[in-house]
Formats: structure tokens, sequence, C-alpha cells
């Protein structure tokens, strides 16, 4: 069915399009009132913008490019399934919560917080995300080259794989499950408390405290730089290129680097037998263990 087409309007008043279907929307103003594209289906936007609130609701196949929501559109996509945004510059926060199918590529989110909440099946290529609680709670998430600032970013997120990106944040993927982090630097403070199956590879990381409480923690090929009192209560397969500053409390399994600034092994509250720490170069600092 070929598609109504609607072109350089200004659109005013609440549900300026509400419950339309095959439409083709290009270089259009939504102006004010809430909820323009409420419960529509198969809409294409291109080089258009949101100005006010909640613009697309309950919808379905819904394809944006080259658009922007402006700082007023808050809560923009929600409850929306099968969603792709190209292109585009989102201004607003609180955007994207429990849709199921978003794809964003090329995208900047300038004002995140609260953003991408309780949504699975997520596709993000080319994303630069600046705001608190990114994706929090999504399930299915697949990402390449994401440039993230903001605090307590993926929390409770489960199944996702992250590629190629750079992650400046305070407490990342706290109660997660199933994570991958590939090529990627890492700054977070308290990074992974409480996660399942948290698994970083070839990665950069700096961390305050970080990867403790996390039941089947795997490092390969990573690098460690200003991290310390790592590991704490939690099982562990790391493998770390160059120097750990501190170790504290691992509950079991393997650690492997270089050397190692401090090991701190509490017998009365782990059991240090179960952790095997291994030192690359044998030095007079290679251990520092307390109460062992």
């Amino acid at each position: 069915m070929d598609k109504k087409i609607i072109n350089q309007q200004i659109l005013t008043g609440e549900r300026a399009l509400f419950n339309k279907a095959n439409l083709s929307i290009t270089n259009t103003i939504f102006e004010d009132g809430e909820s323009p594209l409420k419960e529509c289906r198969d809409i294409d936007v291109k080089n258009s913008v949101f100005k006010w609130k909640y613009p697309i609701w309950y919808s379905n196949n819904v394809e944006v490019n080259d658009s922007i929501w402006s700082k007023d559109a808050r809560a923009g996509v929600w409850y929306t399934n099968s969603i792709s945004v190209k292109n585009s510059l989102i201004e607003a926060p609180k955007n994207f919560r429990r849709c199921d199918g978003v794809t964003l590529e090329n995208i900047s989110l300038s004002n995140a917080s609260e953003t991408l909440w309780n949504c699975k099946n997520i596709e993000l290529k080319n994303v630069n995300v600046r705001g608190d609680y990114f994706a929090m709670n999504c399930e299915n998430l697949d990402i390449d080259n994401l440039d993230l600032v903001g605090g307590y970013s993926f929390d409770g997120v489960k199944n996702m794989t992250i590629r190629n990106s750079k992650i400046l944040t305070k407490d990342a993927f706290w109660n997660s499950e199933n994570v991958t982090v590939y090529d990627s630097f890492i700054s977070s403070e308290y990074l992974g408390w409480n996660a399942k199956n948290l698994t970083l590879i070839n990665c950069t990381i700096e961390s305050l405290q970080g990867m403790c409480y996390i039941d089947n923690l795997v490092l390969k090929g990573c690098k460690l730089i200003k991290t310390d009192l790592a590991f704490e209560y939690s099982t562990v397969d790391v493998d770390v290129i160059g120097k750990i500053d501190s170790v504290k409390n691992p509950t079991s399994g393997i650690i492997r680097a270089d050397e190692y600034g401090e090991i701190i092994l509490e017998e009365d509250k782990i059991d240090p037998s179960k952790t095997q720490i291994i030192s690359r170069i044998d030095n007079e600092n290679a251990k520092k263990v307390i109460n062992f």
C-alpha cells in the first residue's frame, strides 16, 4: 500500500495524527500538543522535528531519519514496537521505555537521563550518550561504538554484548546477567557489583573497588589501570596484562597478572585456598599478604 505523504507541515494540538497508518512524514514540525503519533503504525518520519511531549507512544513499525527531538519532547518513545531511529539528535530525557525492537544508529542522546528503560531486542551503533541511569533493566542488547558518560548505566540488563566503546560511568553493569564487553575502555567506580556472568575481553579498565560480588567474572587480555580492591567476594577467571594494584578477598577461581601491588586475603571472611593467584614476574613486590 502506498503511503500518504505529509510534507512541510506544522502540526499542532493534542494527538495530531492519532491512530494513523501508512504515512510518510517529511520536513514537518510537530509544534505543540501531546502525543502526535500515538497508536500509529507503519510510519516513516524524515527531516522533521518533535517539539513537545510524548510524540510516539503505543505505535508499531516506525522509522525516523535525520530528525530531532527538542529538549521539551521528553518521554518521546514509550510502549512502541519495531522502531528505528537513525542520523538524529535527541535532546530530551526519558526516551524509549518498554519498547520491543529498538534500533538506534548514528544518534546523539545529549540529555539521556533515565533513557532506554525496560526495553528488549535492542541494537545500538555509533551512539553518543550523556545522562544517568541509561538502559536500566533491558534485555537482548547488541552495541557497537557507544560513547557514554553518565552514572549507573546498564543496571539490571540481561544478555548484552558491547564492542569498541568508551564508557565513563559510576556503578556500571550492577545486577546484570550475561554481559560481554570487547575491545572497550571502561572507567567506573564499583564496576559490576552483584552481576552474574560478566566477561570483559581486551578491555582497559579503571575502577575503584571494582568487580566485586560477582558470580562468574571473566577477564581475558585486559589492562587494569588505577584499579584497586578488586574482586571482593567474586568467583573469578582473570587474565590481566600488566599490574593489578590490589586484590581483596576473591571467593574462588584463578587470577593471573604480571605483578600485584597488594593482595588481601582475610581468612575470617574467605577461604584463601580456593583462589589461585599467579604472578608472571617474581619480585619482592608481587605479594603483600594480610592475615593469610
